[in-house]
């Protein structure tokens, strides 16, 4: 694309790749970005101080070879991160917005929102992720752990391609610029967080997070929903993932400007269940900062 005369600044947001590109044959040596299937990339603008996304049905790739021994000599904490990065997929894919469909939508929506197809991805990605994680980071050598894994970080990259992630993504674009932190341990840190704050909008669907992680109980969604806030923080409390944003090195007066910066990300705020403002996102981040979920409860 740049050897045609552009900047990567021409291209970013949605639907600015102007045609088909090479070929892409992906082969993901960590398990959890999914973009081996996807039609996002991300690349850093150093002169805004962020990561920015690059969306087109262009960019998903032609073939994608995934074989979890490229990933065993993954240390820990990148097996953590990523596969903490590739269940946050899962879940942003499968409690994502719906939208109408009709003649305009795979036009105006480069993710045009969860259907019956992403959230069975979705569901099968929370799953094996939950299965084969903790494992994987305790015991690097085992085989089908890490299959689980890269296969539920696959099956979150078909899901997320669809429907799109959400706010935890949108946010953790400026919380990563500031802190100089990974994607994975910033995306993790705030899913919980996001959960509680968006469940109102999500019930039914949070619910089957509750399903696909093993931890629901009975048939009251309502109750579920929490029984999945509660699984997604202690795996991910039982890989190491930070708590809070203090603890991933966010200091208390920056959180204004992530609130805002997170609002450029267009394409994903619009994929929230419950919508998001500039008051929301900081509202967001005050409980992520002190760690309390308990905060969000007013505004539910």
């Amino acid at each position: 694309m740049i050897a045609h005369g552009g900047s990567p600044r021409d291209y970013f947001g949605e639907f600015k790749v102007p045609g088909p590109v090479v070929p892409l044959i992906a082969v993901p040596t960590t398990a959890g970005t999914g973009s081996e299937a996807t039609p996002v990339a991300v690349v850093a603008d150093s002169e805004r101080i962020l990561k920015v996304g690059i969306a087109s049905p262009f960019l998903i790739p032609h073939t994608a070879i995934c074989d979890p021994e490229l990933t065993l000599t993954c240390p820990a904490g990148l097996t953590a991160i990523a596969g903490a990065d590739a269940l946050t997929h899962a879940i942003e894919a499968l409690t994502a917005l719906a939208r109408p469909i009709d003649g305009q939508t795979t036009h105006e929506h480069v993710f045009v929102g969860k259907n019956a197809l992403s959230d069975t991805y979705a569901r099968q990605a929370i799953s094996h992720i939950t299965d084969g994680l903790a494992r994987a980071v305790k015991s690097g050598d085992d085989m089908a752990a890490r299959e689980s894994v890269m296969l539920g970080a696959l099956l979150a990259g078909m899901a997320f391609g669809v429907s799109g992630t959400a706010a935890a993504h949108a946010l953790q674009y400026p919380v990563g610029a500031v802190t100089h932190t990974a994607h994975g341990a910033g995306v993790a840190c705030l899913l919980p967080y996001v959960m509680h704050f968006n469940r109102s909008h999500a019930v039914k669907s949070m619910a089957e997070v509750a399903v696909a992680m093993g931890a629901a109980a009975g048939h009251d969604d309502a109750a579920n929903a929490e029984r999945a806030i509660a699984a997604v923080a202690s795996l991910f409390g039982a890989i190491g993932i930070p708590r809070d944003l203090a603890a991933l090195g966010l200091s208390e007066n920056q959180q204004d400007w992530c609130a805002e910066q997170s609002m450029g990300a267009a394409r994903l705020v619009k994929n929230n269940p419950r919508p998001l403002d500039v008051a929301a996102m900081r509202t967001i981040i005050g409980a992520a900062f002190a760690g309390r979920r308990d905060l969000l409860d007013a505004d539910n």
